[in-house]
């Protein structure tokens, strides 16, 4: 565990996210830039309900769940607050000494979620990344993507869809029984508790998924993104976006983009 005073990643840390696959920075937001973000996704959530149930086209997936549940992807163009994220600096030492130090964007979504929906869900273990998860590439999966989640309601209590993973299992040689993914808790599954404002940071080939929504009046709001390699061509949200949103881009965050989005196309390292 660490904050976000800390201006670089610590060897303990390090470690740790070798070790289990992930990494918990618990209060990593203040409590106000926490509000600020929650009011931008309920807005940002709204709008886009508006827009999904009047089949009106807009970038990126809207996904309806129920009357209080909503999942959206590409989002860096909804919000300032969004796009402000993408390159924070006290995340920026992190996604540098664990991935790459200079990660283009792989992806983005938010999620607001209420137990009343979901009680019956599947928890859908998975692993991420294109081509079935990389596993093409042969076990153990290498680091290719790096997701950090941001809890934006508190999570300390379990049950209310909290990130639940399996500690150590990027490092796995086999793929896991079939039957274990499909009987709900998975065995040696930890749900990630943590207040708002902390972040969550996972290798891609951690098993994963949205924990059990049990908890009575369960809500969570999170944040997600994804970072890869600059040398990757990984990400169809680079496609997504609109001229202007690329024109506006400061020149530190244009790096996080594939060089050909832009007009004229911009040269890449590497």
């Amino acid at each position: 565990m660490t904050t976000s005073s800390t201006p670089t990643i610590t060897p303990a840390a390090r470690f740790f996210f070798d070790t289990y696959g992930y990494l918990v920075l618990e209060n990593f937001l203040a409590t106000e830039h926490v509000t600020r973000l929650q009011d931008a996704l309920q807005r940002v959530i709204a709008h886009r309900r508006t827009l999904q149930a009047g089949a009106v086209a807009h970038t990126g997936m809207t996904q309806i769940k129920g009357p209080q549940s909503t999942r959206i992807f590409y989002i860096l163009d909804d919000d300032p607050l969004f796009l402000e994220l993408l390159d924070w600096p006290a995340l920026m030492p992190y996604v540098g000494t664990l991935l790459n130090p200079k990660p283009h964007h792989h992806a983005s979504d938010a999620i607001i979620e209420h137990s009343c929906d979901l009680q019956q869900r599947a928890l859908g273990w998975h692993i991420d990344g294109h081509d079935n998860g990389f596993r093409n590439l042969g076990w153990p999966i290498p680091l290719l993507q790096l997701k950090v989640g941001y809890y934006l309601t508190d999570m300390t209590a379990p049950d209310q869809g909290n990130l639940t993973v399996v500690p150590g299992s990027h490092k796995a040689q086999v793929a896991p029984d079939p039957a274990d993914l499909k009987a709900g808790m998975f065995p040696g599954a930890v749900q990630l508790c943590a207040p708002a404002g902390s972040a969550l940071l996972f290798h891609n080939a951690l098993w994963h998924a949205g924990g059990p929504f049990t908890k009575p009046n369960g809500y969570r709001m999170m944040l997600y993104y994804a970072y890869e390699h600059p040398w990757m061509v990984a990400s169809q949200e680079h496609w997504s976006y609109a001229k202007s949103f690329y024109a506006a881009l400061s020149p530190a965050r244009r790096k996080f983009f594939h060089g050909f989005v832009f007009d004229p196309p911009e040269p890449r390292w590497g």
